[in-house]
């Protein structure tokens, strides 16, 4: 009922001309739409019709911008898509850097907004938000799980983004959430196009941090869903590939890992993240978010604008922008 409050008010407020207002009641009609989806099973049909409301609020939102963002289905596999939305920065600069933005276990590309993208476009960086495969409409609709060579995926991304004439290719960076923050240094280790990673909550061994678990766990019936498991023990069993060992020393762009300090799932896999890699000549910097800061939960949920602070700066250092001459070419000064 909330959900379709905010909607049904910011049509009308759109229709009044209110449009930061109708932005403002999309934005929430998401996140609550979102709460709706969460909670069903993965075959309850309410579900995909919460998630698709959802989207259309995010569809709304998205050509309000300036540039209007756009709604994407990217080529894949077997014919299939990716579901994805594009976002240009605000800033009349030519050929921009893009992030390509992602969540993990159970985040998605709606939620990237508050995560990953909006910090992004403050500094003059493009944003292609996805739902990689065990992801989002990608999962809903297509059925496809996840896969521990995400660098797969994002390469077909990558594609796509070189055929547009606005992206500097040169300057694609990749940014994962959580679980997402394995799916990024996977990516960035094997896929050469990419100029900078970052995880956003780290992730050494998805076996490791789960352990034994079973049926019992919170989250069974997405992890089942996600890993195309019929068990929690197949999911377990097919979960044991996913581990950066062997895999991150081969990452040749810079590496950034942003972790609560006070994270729930713990922060000694960023630790290990981090150590090995700095033992292998890894361009990586650590930046764990102390409790004082606030910040310190996972993925910053406590404060999530620090965290797009943190990555967006760090970002912006890598790619050179100097903020005070780009703020000279917005085109939209309030995003």
């Amino acid at each position: 009922r909330i959900a379709d409050a905010n909607q049904e008010r910011g049509d009308a407020e759109a229709a009044a001309g209110h449009i930061r207002t109708a932005m403002n009641c999309w934005l929430r009609a998401c996140d609550y739409y979102r709460e709706v989806e969460f909670w069903l099973l993965p075959d309850d049909p309410r579900r995909l019709e919460a998630f698709t409301d959802m989207e259309a609020c995010s569809h709304k939102f998205l050509a309000e911008l300036n540039p209007a963002g756009e709604v994407l289905e990217i080529p894949y596999e077997d014919g299939k898509t990716l579901f994805a939305y594009f976002v240009r920065a605000p800033f009349d600069t030519g050929k921009q850097p893009c992030l390509i933005s992602m969540g993990g276990l159970d985040s998605i590309k709606d939620e990237m907004w508050f995560m990953q993208a909006h910090g992004a476009l403050q500094r003059g960086i493009s944003v292609l938000m996805i739902d990689g495969p065990g992801q989002g409409g990608t999962l809903r609709r297509h059925g496809i799980p996840t896969r521990v060579d995400y660098e797969v995926p994002i390469g077909y991304c990558i594609d796509y983004l070189e055929t547009r004439d606005d992206i500097d290719t040169s300057k694609i960076a990749v940014c994962g959430s959580s679980l997402g923050g394995y799916y990024a240094a996977r990516a960035g280790s094997y896929e050469p196009r990419i100029a900078a990673a970052i995880s956003h909550g780290a992730i050494w061994s998805i076996g490791d941090l789960w352990g034994n678990a079973d049926e019992s766990h919170g989250l069974a019936d997405h992890i089942k869903w996600v890993f195309g498991a019929s068990s929690m023990k197949e999911a377990v069993e097919k979960v044991q590939p996913f581990t950066l060992e062997g895999a991150l020393e081969n990452m040749k762009c810079p590496y950034l890992i942003v972790h609560g300090g006070f994270d729930v799932l713990g922060v000694s896999q960023a630790q290990t993240v981090y150590d090995y890699a700095k033992a292998h000549g890894v361009d990586v910097t650590l930046r764990f978010v102390g409790e004082d800061e606030t910040g310190a939960e996972h993925c910053q949920h406590d404060n999530p604008t620090i965290g797009q602070e943190l990555m967006a700066d760090w970002l912006t250092d890598i790619f050179g922008i100097d903020e005070r001459e780009l703020r000279k070419k917005a085109l939209d000064p309030l995003i």
